[in-house]
């Protein structure tokens, strides 16, 4: 364990320290069954039911590698720009832990699918900064402990355990950079921005849904620093299962700051583990970091090893969809924007919705306004995501087209939108059910324009004067009588046709 320190400023942790990262993300697969055997995969289930003799590790129980998960890891590595082995098998870690049935782990040791990739990721300026992929391997999940009596629902102060092997058998794929050099003081970003891109590029493979938030994608970061102008790097910790963008960048400018101050106080940083805690954003020691060596790796003698064709690699290859990176500098040229835009559109989680209302029927300015507005208003005050609230991308879609037909203004888009996200129906129901259409009669509008001048006789002395400005609350007398349901734009061109004005 090591005792508490100070902090030092970040600013003057960059003074003296270059910061080292390694960053270890574990991607668990979407398949339907699990890594080595039938059992489902499913969320949700009754704790242990989802179990059998092979995930429990029963004797004579032997596995059979699940062939959509050799294929997933084949995409993800191929996407990381990685070489695909001709020839890897299946390794068994050794450690006892009670969430792991088998008291190994089966995964990949020095024989790992993927290898020798890069990933390039872009910073919040627009920088494109290159992660060096070391590999992508396939193992398998553990199952899930829960420690029952503590305050802190860890096992330190527990009063007892219990165990959901649900998970343990499900298929992961575990991404391991090289030493992430040459960030500086921008590695916090760097690392926040790698496992974005990395999300983006998993969800996109269809391999998984990566939401972090539920545990299917996790990452570990390694951190170290070393004194300016040396070239062998420091001792590493490793924050373990930080599963938050913002989480990720906190950890490692949290480390940067407690490496820097053990070092400047003379002291050793030690290997080990640590655990991220999002309430203070600090990071507390866990169990001294093993080696390789401790865990006795040897090949997995139950599995026969992998060989994957090179035609069947190929045709993956060829069926691989247009990746994030790519795909964003499309739309960003497609739709007129600054990177600095479609930098706060990935930041709400909008960038697929946004796609998706233009793809059934909505121009890209419209999507975006909606999705970015109204709709982001409303996620961040039920503390929600966009891709979780009650409308969906047609619905927006149509109520853009509503907007476009001049049936709604602005104003009654937005009183549809509410209602659609109230479950009062589709966006053509609760117009019919709230009257929200505009008020497109002439003669309703012009009766509307008449009462509006004779009762504002001031005002409209102050237009026919030409001070077009003054006919603003003219048009707002009328807006309030029609309540909001007429066009401003009509409205506003009746106004100076019967006073004889013309804005030319």
């Amino acid at each position: 364990m090591t005792t508490t320190t100070d902090l030092v400023s970040y600013e003057d942790a960059l003074t003296s320290y270059d910061p080292v990262m390694g960053l270890e993300v574990h991607v668990e697969l979407g398949t339907r069954t699990k890594m080595f055997c039938g059992c489902s995969t499913e969320l949700g289930a009754e704790p242990n039911s989802q179990t059998c003799p092979t995930c429990l590790g029963m004797p004579g129980a032997l596995p059979v590698v699940n062939a959509i998960g050799i294929e997933s890891a084949i995409k993800i590595g191929l996407a990381l720009n990685c070489e695909i082995a001709e020839w890897c098998r299946f390794a068994r870690k050794n450690y006892f832990y009670p969430d792991m049935p088998k008291n190994f782990q089966t995964s990949q040791y020095d024989e790992p699918i993927a290898f020798n990739g890069y990933l390039d990721v872009q910073l919040e300026d627009g920088e494109t900064f290159r992660v060096e992929i070391e590999r992508a391997h396939m193992e398998e999940d553990t199952g899930k402990s829960l420690h029952v009596g503590g305050a802190t629902g860890r096992i330190h102060g527990a009063s007892h355990s219990l165990l959901d092997y649900n998970r343990a058998g499900i298929p992961l794929i575990e991404i391991v950079t090289k030493p992430i050099e040459g960030a500086g003081e921008r590695a916090p970003e760097v690392a926040k921005a790698y496992v974005r891109e990395l999300r983006e590029l998993i969800k996109a493979l269809g391999v998984s849904d990566a939401r972090m938030e539920m545990g299917q994608m996790r990452c570990d970061v390694n951190l170290s620093l070393r004194p300016h102008g040396r070239e062998k790097f420091g001792t590493r910790s490793e924050t373990k299962n930080v599963n938050s963008l913002r989480s990720v960048e906190r950890a490692a400018r949290f480390e940067i700051q407690r490496h820097a101050a053990v070092l400047n106080d003379g002291g050793t940083i030690i290997q080990e583990t640590r655990h991220f805690h999002e309430d203070t954003g600090s990071t507390t020691s866990g169990r001294v970091k093993e080696e390789a060596e401790d865990y006795r790796y040897f090949p997995e003698p139950d599995l026969v090893p992998i060989a994957p064709p090179r035609a069947w690699v190929e045709e993956i290859r060829a069926g691989l969809p247009e990746l994030p990176l790519i795909r964003r500098g499309r739309l960003l040229a497609e739709w007129g924007i600054t990177a600095t835009d479609m930098q706060s559109i990935l930041n709400a989680g909008a960038l697929d919705l946004i796609v998706a209302t233009i793809d059934a029927g909505a121009d890209a300015g419209s999507a975006r306004k909606w999705w970015m507005g109204e709709l982001a208003r409303s996620a961040n005050e039920s503390a929600t995501s966009l891709d979780e609230l009650a409308i969906t991308p047609e619905q927006v879609a149509r109520v853009t087209a509503l907007v476009n037909a001049g049936d709604l203004n602005d104003k009654l888009a937005r009183q549809v939108i509410e209602g659609v996200l109230a479950g009062e129906g589709t966006p053509d129901e609760v117009v019919e059910k709230r009257g929200l259409k505009v008020v497109s009669d002439e003669g309703a509008l012009t009766t509307a324009v008449e009462e509006a001048i004779a009762g504002n006789p001031g005002i409209a002395d102050k237009i026919r004067g030409g001070k077009l400005a003054a006919a603003g609350a003219l048009v707002g007398a009328v807006m309030k009588a029609t309540r909001g349901q007429a066009d401003a734009a009509r409205v506003k061109e009746l106004i100076l046709e019967k006073l004889g004005v013309s804005e030319g």
